[in-house]
């Protein structure tokens, strides 16, 4: 199997492909400059785990919910790139990627929404739908099913379990492999109107 695998939906941005068993990532902070970072990002995964992009099977990309600019920037890049070489496209919520980097069976995994707000989405014994929570509710939840509370960075008033975001994209995009759909179907996952529409 082989495949890059892009977040640019956190402050971090996360690169990954797989070559078979070769795996190479790429995280650094880069919040506001995902634009210019991506792509040379891109070509130095891709140079550390020998191949193309036209090598790859598909093209995985965090669809969100996160940074509303930073999901615009990694959907556009993966729709050029899928364009260009014929590549499926698979889509990854924030929330697998945090997820699938940690192997408790009742998690709950969270983005800081800010404002004391996260976006929540549980996993195995958690039920708890994907959606905008405040961060004390989510808490709650947690305690009364005994969740592990799971994020990709530390968020402000709760103790959460900080993974490793490229792990987590890795493991999420092999699990998911036979779910990639067409350029044209990847689409932002968005659980609440962004900053601006709400002030209008």
């Amino acid at each position: 199997m082989k495949f890059l695998a892009i977040d640019t939906g956190a402050k971090k941005l996360t690169v990954v492909a797989r070559n078979a068993d070769m795996v190479a990532s790429f995280v650094a902070e880069s919040a506001m400059q995902h634009s210019v970072n991506l792509f040379p990002a891109i070509e130095e995964v891709l140079s550390r785990a020998q191949m193309k992009v036209c090598d790859c099977d598909f093209i995985a990309c965090v669809v969100g919910p996160g940074s509303f600019t930073g999901i615009r920037i990694g959907i556009s890049a993966v729709k050029g790139l899928a364009m260009g070489t014929g590549r499926a496209v698979l889509p990854v919520t924030s929330f697998d990627e945090i997820a699938y980097a940690e192997e408790s069976e009742t998690k709950i995994a969270l983005v800081d929404a800010g404002h004391g707000y996260v976006y929540a989405q549980g996993y195995g014994g958690a039920h708890l739908e994907a959606g905008y929570y405040p961060a004390g509710e989510v808490a709650a939840a947690a305690e009364r099913c005994g969740a592990k509370l799971l994020s990709g960075e530390t968020i402000a008033g709760l103790e959460t379990c900080v993974v490793d975001a490229a792990a987590g994209l890795s493991a999420a995009a092999s699990a998911k492999r036979t779910e990639t759909v067409p350029h044209s179907a990847l689409a932002a996952v968005y659980l609440r109107r962004s900053s601006a529409e709400e002030r209008r």
